[in-house]
């Protein structure tokens, strides 16, 4: 799928910036992009829901969640970014070299399922986008959706830098499709600023927050990035190999700030436009509908289009995830074109047969949400080994921090599993 990389080589620009010959922001450009694609895990359909329904609720109120979700986000993708700068290698094939294999079996298994959640979320997500803005009915729209779902992929052939400018592209139009959402929505300077204070309102509000908090580290997004800086470019030594974090570091933090914004003007809009009408909005059709409605059809059309661009990007970061996890975990691969298919199938059938779209992006979250401490919990135990992170190994308050984040992240998503379950078994 990329362009495989020899031991020692670094691209030019990288290696001229690695000996200090190059300063200033151009420094930066060799090491951009990963973070980028990991990031639009973070703005998948499954955020959209959660965000809306949150702001419609509470208005600002859960501002702060959002941001705090997002912390904990740059330092979980840190860390993966970070293991494969150290090892060159990604954390499922670390796994398998540090575990039995059995436990890789079980491991990719479990992560196999957590792809195919993956994938029916984004692709009802970008299916329903289609719908929404093109009134095309779900099953057709689900069928374009495959055909651009396999265009992206053959666009993945052409190399990394390519395909990475291509999603940090369609990233930039979801930015703008809701800077011009929330530009119109006229949102309150103080509500947003109360919005900053840790505070909840009742049982709703708490649940809401574990919704936002539980689904922000997203499994797929831990082994993928791992996977995404292995080979990118090489650091020969240690001194290297730190400078090349520092540089990656920074594309992780720019690359969250935007989702991060992202997620906060989904709220934002949510609050200026619904709660402040006394309006509850739990799905994207009626959010559409309403957004048409009172904002006009061009907010309307914006926020659909925002909903196709992120299904589909999260669509191919999702096939990709699934490319890792298997040739990682068992040392297996299959073509890449039968993974997409194999994967597209759930989510056709669930649309062919007329079942709720916003339920199945729900059992997509709950599926998600169990496989996060098989992903986060080696990944803290590998980037805290001397003997296989070297020089890159975590400090101590990181390691705190992370197990700290580890501990909440699990615990939320247990608890978002059991009320998602109660709530669905209503």
């Amino acid at each position: 799928m990329f362009k495989k990389h020899t031991k020692n080589y670094i691209p030019l620009s990288a290696d001229a910036v690695l000996r200090g010959e190059i300063k200033g922001i151009k420094q930066l450009l060799p090491f951009l992009g990963p973070a980028f694609i990991a990031a639009v895990a973070y703005i998948d359909p499954g955020n959209f829901a959660t965000n809306i329904t949150a702001g419609s609720e509470h208005g600002y109120m859960l501002l702060w969640v959002i941001i705090f979700a997002n912390l904990m986000a740059v330092l979980i993708q840190s860390l993966s970014a970070k293991l494969g700068i150290a090892t060159g290698k990604n954390l499922p094939e670390i796994a398998r070299e540090n575990f039995s294999k059995k436990t890789s079996i079980l491991l990719w298994i479990q992560a196999e399922f957590v792809i195919i959640a993956t994938d029916l979320a984004e692709f009802i997500g970008a299916a329903l986008g289609l719908y929404l803005v093109f009134n095309i009915p779900m099953l057709p729209a689900a069928l374009i959706t495959a055909i651009a779902s396999f265009v992206i992929l053959e666009l993945q052939r052409r190399g990394f830098r390519t395909f990475e400018a291509i999603v940090s592209g369609m990233v930039l139009i979801v930015v703008l499709a809701f800077a011009f959402q929330t530009f119109l929505a006229k949102p309150s300077a103080s509500g947003i600023v109360g919005g900053l204070l840790p505070q909840f309102d009742g049982v709703s509000s708490i649940l809401l927050a574990t919704g936002i908090l539980g689904a922000t580290v997203m499994p797929h997004a831990i082994y993928l990035h791992s996977s995404l800086t292995q080979r990118r470019i090489i650091g020969r030594n240690d001194e290297e190999k730190k400078k090349i974090f520092r540089f990656e570091f920074i594309d992780i933090m720019i690359a969250m700030v935007i989702a991060g914004a992202i997620n906060i003007s989904m709220l934002v809009i949510a609050a200026s436009v619904f709660y402040t009408r006394g309006m509850h909005v739990e799905d994207l059709n009626v959010a559409y509908d309403q957004l048409h409605t009172i904002l006009g059809p061009i907010a309307a059309i914006s926020f659909g289009l925002g909903l196709l661009i992120a299904g589909l990007a999260s669509s191919a970061v999702g096939t990709m995830a699934g490319d890792v996890v298997m040739q990682g975990f068992i040392n297996r691969r299959i073509p890449i074109y039968l993974r997409r298919t194999i994967t597209m199938l759930p989510p056709i059938v669930i649309i062919a047969f007329g079942l709720n779209a916003t339920t199945a992006l729900v059992w997509s979250q709950v599926i998600l949400s169990f496989g996060i401490a098989f992903a986060l919990i080696p990944l803290l135990l590998f980037t805290n080994n001397k003997k296989i992170m070297g020089a890159l190994i975590n400090h101590r308050i990181t390691t705190i921090l992370g197990w700290l984040i580890a501990v909440i992240t699990i615990a939320l998503n247990l608890f978002l599993v059991y009320s998602s379950l109660v709530e669905i078994l209503k």
